[in-house]
């Protein structure tokens, strides 16, 4: 038994082992697959910077995955921190090159990125993952909705890189905040992050694989109706904080076709949002969220 004072190592917390990253490339590094390189490190920063600046470089290969045990500075929007113990979730990077797939559209990928990973997660965790407009996952602990998960975009060197992290095996005394869940809290069947990495990279790289064959358009592809049957910020009031301070409230209704989400204000206007902090005011289950 390892005694409490000793130093951290990769086997200290018998309950998250590490990932088998020979593992890992047998079952996702195919020839005719997306995903063409992964690479697991023990502890970094953040993976999203890591690929953007090799990406900028102009030294990374689509299809190239960078999935880290422990973030040390791991970001979400608005430059917010993500942190988490090691191996308690999922830290992972991915770089993506639409190319002939129109710009305007690519804003279409971290809302993808959404849909691929809550439907992974559905199957191999067994948990009903909803999504929070624009880039969060949801999860149902005690009744109540708590974020499990968020996903960040950023344009980089040709390419996306997409960040995903999930909170896997947090306890209750873990959680960084009243409002986060974990998988293990929403009572997954498995939380073994191997076969969830496996069936979230499988998902996304089915969903990439449609919307680029579709040129990018999402109802064509599918991904719009996909995302709106999945998303838990429709048909709630709920408070837009705008970029620049100011906000806007309103009834969601819709996502369109650029992926904004759509507000119904006073005097029965339609808004688009197309970037903005969404605070759930009202809905179904009642409360604050």
């Amino acid at each position: 038994m390892t005694p409490p004072d000793a130093p951290h190592n990769r086997w200290s917390d018998l309950d998250r082992p590490p990932l088998n990253v020979t593992a890992l490339r047998r079952g996702l590094l195919r020839p005719d697959a997306l995903w063409s390189e992964l690479e697991v490190v023990e502890t970094t920063g953040s993976t999203n910077s890591d690929l953007a600046e090799r990406a900028r470089s102009g030294s990374l290969a689509e299809g190239t995955v960078l999935v880290a045990e422990e973030q040390t500075a791991g970001r979400g929007r608005l430059e917010r921190s993500w942190t988490a113990p090691p191996r308690s979730g999922l830290f992972l990077s991915v770089y993506l090159e639409p190319g002939d797939v129109p710009v305007e559209r690519w804003g279409w990928v971290p809302l993808l990125a959404g849909v691929a990973a809550a439907t992974g997660l559905a199957k191999s965790a067994g948990v009903d993952t909803a999504l929070k407009w624009p880039n969060d996952l949801l999860v149902t602990v005690e009744g109540e909705e708590r974020k499990a998960g968020g996903i960040l975009g950023e344009f980089a060197g040709d390419g996306i890189v997409v960040g995903l992290g999930i909170n896997v095996s947090l306890r209750a005394d873990e959680l960084p905040a009243p409002t986060a869940g974990s998988l293990v809290l929403a009572g997954a069947v498995s939380t073994d992050r191997e076969t969830l990495l496996r069936a979230v990279l499988r998902s996304l790289e089915h969903w990439y694989g449609e919307w680029k064959a579709a040129d990018g358009d999402a109802s064509t592809s599918g991904l719009q109706a996909a995302y709106t049957a999945g998303c838990a910020t429709l048909d709630r009031t709920v408070r837009a904080e705008l970029p620049g301070g100011n906000s806007l409230v309103g009834q969601a209704v819709a996502i369109d076709g650029d992926g904004r989400l759509v507000l119904s204000t006073e005097g029965g206007l339609q808004q688009p949002v197309s970037a903005g902090d969404i605070v759930h005011l009202r809905g179904a289950a009642g409360g604050l969220t």
